[in-house]
């Protein structure tokens, strides 16, 4: 709770409204009360209002404070469907069509934020990620100048020897099965900018592979080299203060005596905040092990190079995990401009 007591305050300050899809779930509701109990802004759920209503009658939570939307009843509805009609994907889509996709509330939510009547999304605890993020992607965009979103998982674990006292942020563990070394580049200054946001330090930046500092030949550490030159580069071009080591073992990126022997002179290894995965697998195997062997408090997937703040919660959340998340991403919004200078300024399909 040390990291997520600290995100929580910085969006006191500047409260948000979020919007959650999933409403007539019995852990979005609980993660809803909180979130308006700590008075970290406004939230949104979306669904049939009786059921949200029951649900938490039965949960003996009060809806003061929360704000319930039944797509099928907004008024809204009509014109949220003319502008999804408006990005022409697909070209041929009938008003009626339009309208039957804005009925989906992950559409709705998304259209919500897109047309700044929120200010950020969680959804996914009873959808696939698949599912959630595919709806997602057909309205809030790539951030200007991004080609492939991403998303990192924040990490807290009890050692306050690993990371930033115990704070790490692992990327890509949800979204892109095989990045090559562009989109790696890109997942590595993403997740910095996004730890820079929310630790205030300076990132380190592990790229990691199963060999250290030029050891092994075969082109999938050479892809690691290839994309801590690019995201030095980027990083460098983004004004962004951080340093990148790769490719790196995890041991010689995490524990320092070991680090000692491998790489010696790197200003990463044996200290990273951050990281880099090579691939979806190693990534989401390695979270969740995190998550459920050393039983670490796990906030994600929040979403990157989007060009509003998104998230996508696992199916396994609780409660506390998607209130976690819901603050992230309303840190997130307070200063998305600074992630995404481009990104936000206009509406899908301007």
């Amino acid at each position: 709770m040390r990291f997520i007591g600290g995100v929580i305050e910085k969006l006191q300050r500047h409260p948000k409204r979020i919007v959650f899809p999933e409403g007539t779930d019995a852990r979005i509701l609980q993660a809803a009360r909180q979130f308006c109990s700590l008075q970290l802004g406004a939230p949104i759920l979306l669904g049939d209002r009786a059921r949200i209503k029951n649900t938490a009658e039965n949960l003996n939570l009060s809806l003061r404070g929360i704000r319930t939307i039944h797509p099928a009843e907004s008024e809204d509805l009509e014109e949220f469907a003319g502008r999804y009609r408006s990005l022409g994907q697909p070209p041929d889509l009938t008003p009626g069509q339009a309208r039957e996709v804005m009925l989906d509330p992950n559409c709705y939510g998304a259209m919500m934020v897109a047309m700044h009547q929120a200010d950020g999304l969680i959804t996914g605890a009873t959808d696939a990620s698949a599912a959630a993020l595919q709806s997602m992607l057909h309205i809030i965009h790539p951030a200007p100048g991004i080609a492939s979103p991403s998303s990192c998982m924040a990490m807290e674990v009890e050692d306050t020897r690993f990371g930033e006292q115990g704070v790490l942020f692992l990327a890509d563990c949800g979204v892109i099965p095989e990045p090559d070394a562009s989109q790696l580049s890109d997942i590595a200054v993403s997740t910095a900018l996004l730890a820079r946001q929310l630790l205030g330090v300076r990132p380190r930046v592990a790229m990691l592979s199963y060999s250290s500092l030029g050891h092994f030949s075969h082109p999938a550490p050479a892809r690691v080299r290839a994309a801590t030159v690019l995201a030095r580069e980027k990083a460098q071009a983004r004004g962004l203060e951080a340093d990148f080591e790769g490719e790196l073992q995890v041991d010689a990126a995490l524990v320092p005596h070991i680090a000692l022997r491998k790489a010696p002179e790197s200003l990463v290894a044996g200290k990273a905040n951050v990281l880099i995965f090579p691939d979806l697998n190693s990534g989401n195997i390695a979270s969740k092990l995190v998550q459920h062997v050393a039983r670490a408090n796990a906030y994600g997937q929040i979403l990157l190079g989007m060009d509003r703040p998104a998230a996508h919660v696992s199916r396994g959340s609780n409660a506390h995990d998607i209130l976690g998340v819901a603050a992230i991403v309303g840190v997130q919004s307070i200063a998305y401009h600074q992630l995404y200078p481009q990104a936000g300024w206009k509406l899908p399909g301007e």
